[in-house]
């Protein structure tokens, strides 16, 4: 039992949308052994299933219709989604980590013959890289240091890949990582903690600051009183102006300065020309007459008499 119209189907490409709808050229092209490959393409020839050495380069080549059959490679870079791994770090906080891994080929040959799929193969790899080097890593690491977590996937996965499948992983980066709600939570106390502590430390570095300013400003009032008495008057218009009220004082502060200045020793200096004045106006001192000093036996007499109230009778010879 023939098939009707054979021959014109013979050597035909069906095309996707109906098989039994050919697609006009193509198939004539492919019966006389001319293939297309595409810029962004390489091509390997199999002859007899054993792969001919070199790489078809992009354009229209020809090769043996019976006896040759044409592999095509796709060069572009390929960009492929790491679904969410749930991880234990080095500091044993519970992670969930996902990525995004970029790779091309770079040996067609390699990606061909030596591993079977190697988008799947690209994919299981990093998974298992990804719990690998996250597992290495501290949670604050992961966190704050993305750059040095990126370039260590990139060296993991990038080792079995290149040599024996002729993948490169061109860049690897960590999307997402999920935290759990009580580490969370801890991580703000932590935050609110480390910024009082900062703005306490900033108050007590401007207290300092200004109680040396304090010092020396004290020191140049206590230079002059008047200033001080001028910052008292600054300091009571500063307040009334601020409450809007009256500050009523018991008494001036000049009768408290009239009162200092009392208590104070006045001593006037005495210079070395003034000294010298007093000692050529005075005259030359005398010395005094002393009072001759009683008989003896008088002097006793009237400390017996001193002593026992009542004259003594009799007189000493």
């Amino acid at each position: 039992m023939g098939i009707s119209n054979a021959g014109s189907h013979a050597g035909a490409v069906r095309g996707p949308g109906n098989p039994a709808q050919p697609v006009p050229g193509v198939g004539m092209a492919d019966m006389f052994g001319f293939r297309i490959i595409r810029q962004y393409e390489q091509g390997i020839v199999f002859r007899f299933g054993q792969a001919l050495p070199g790489v078809r380069k992009p354009g229209l080549i020809w090769i043996n219709p019976f006896t040759s059959r044409l592999a095509k490679v796709n060069m572009q870079i390929a960009v492929a989604n790491v679904p969410a791994q749930e991880t234990i770090t080095r500091d044993n906080v519970t992670l969930k980590v996902d990525a995004v891994v970029y790779y091309r080929v770079v040996d067609p040959l390699k990606a061909l013959i030596n591993v079977q799929n190697y988008h799947f193969a690209v994919s299981q790899v990093t998974q298992t890289s990804l719990r690998a080097v996250t597992g290495r890593s501290n949670m604050d690491q992961l966190l704050s240091d993305r750059e040095h977590v990126n370039a260590e996937l990139k060296d993991v996965i990038d080792a079995p890949t290149e040599g024996p499948w002729g993948i490169r992983v061109e860049r690897v980066e960590v999307k997402d990582i999920s935290l759990p709600e009580s580490m969370k939570r801890s991580m703000s106390r932590q935050a609110e903690a480390e910024r009082e502590r900062r703005a306490r430390i900033i108050a007590a570095d401007g207290e300092y600051q200004a109680s040396k300013k304090l010092a020396q400003a004290a020191t140049v009032m206590a230079a002059d009183p008047a200033a001080l008495q001028l910052r008292l008057l600054q300091t009571v218009v500063e307040v009334a102006a601020e409450k809007n009220s009256t500050l009523v004082m018991p008494f001036p502060v000049e009768l408290l300065r009239f009162f200092d200045r009392a208590a104070l020793p006045t001593t006037p200096a005495v210079t070395p020309a003034d000294a010298e004045d007093e000692a050529t106006t005075l005259p030359p001192a005398t010395p005094a007459a002393l009072p001759a000093s009683p008989p003896a036996s008088t002097a006793s007499a009237a400390a017996i008499t001193a002593l026992n109230g009542a004259p003594t009778t009799g007189a000493a010879n």
